[in-house]
């Protein structure tokens, strides 16, 4: 059986309730839905918890794969067929009908690779879903410079805050929270580098999609995450922050990036 999307969700001592939760509004669509939870927890405790579904799939990883590696881990099953498929975190709060309308736009349009709709906080607020590609100056003033007026001047470009955030626009950085990609993108970047444990793999899989399809921010539909921002608070986080995105610029290149740059003029002359 083909599904209209499969859905993976990775797991690390997730909370139950976030899981029954994402596990409810996903399987509310009208679609035909697959859903892998790929669990990177140290013990499978929550294997028993989880509903026994024919469409729902608990893999147990006996080890922390990564966040990319883990939803490589859905994304290269031999159980795995769908048109499209969405990289879902669990800590997010959306209407099932949204995955209709994003269905229906992706069908349509054989040129986009990835869509990502508004991302909202629980406050209300806009969360800056769609950014430039960052320069490592961009991550270094955001995560070590705490002098407010210098980091909003640099987010202001980067996070492309002088936009309303109210129309489409095509992007090479897209958050990694609710990736909607179709198949054929897939086959072609093979998912996810999980050289990147965690935080920049949304970033270098964006950017490679972009290279062959558009890769969109779609406003038309909303949904609310919670962003944890938890290198900021777990020194252990913080060093996965860190070393994964030393592992990116020197993939990509630290100041001598020629792709950055086109991708980049390319995404504000939208703007113009």
């Amino acid at each position: 059986m083909v599904f209209d999307i499969s859905v993976s969700i990775v797991l690390f001592k997730s909370k139950l309730s976030d899981i029954e939760n994402v596990l409810n509004i996903v399987s509310a669509s009208n679609l035909n839905i697959q859903i892998f939870l790929i669990d990177n927890s140290p013990s499978p405790l929550l294997e028993n918890q989880i509903p026994k579904q024919n469409y729902l799939e608990y893999i147990f990883n006996g080890k922390n794969l990564g966040y990319g590696g883990g939803h490589n881990v859905a994304l290269e099953s031999p159980n795995k067929s769908s048109k499209f498929h969405l990289v879902l975190n669990a800590d997010v709060e959306f209407k099932a009908e949204i995955l209709e309308s994003i269905y229906d736009f992706m069908s349509k349009r054989n040129d986009v690779g990835l869509l990502c709709p508004k991302v909202l906080n629980v406050d209300g607020s806009n969360q800056y879903s769609a950014k430039l590609l960052p320069n490592p100056i961009n991550l270094i003033v955001r995560r070590f410079v705490p002098i407010k007026f210098i980091q909003d001047r640099m987010n202001y470009r980067y996070e492309l805050q002088f936009f309303d955030y109210n129309r489409i626009i095509n992007v090479p950085y897209l958050s990694g929270c609710f990736m909607f990609i179709s198949g054929d993108a897939l086959e072609k970047v093979k998912g996810f580098d999980d050289r990147f444990f965690m935080y920049p793999e949304d970033i270098d899989l964006t950017r490679r999609i972009h290279k062959y399809y558009k890769t969109l921010f779609f406003p038309e539909v909303t949904i609310v995450h919670e962003h944890g921002k938890g290198s900021y608070k777990n020194k252990k986080l913080l060093y996965y922050h860190v070393t994964s995105m030393i592992k990116y610029f020197n993939k990509w290149g630290w100041i001598f990036d020629k792709e950055r740059k086109m991708f980049n003029h390319r995404t504000l002359k939208q703007f113009n």
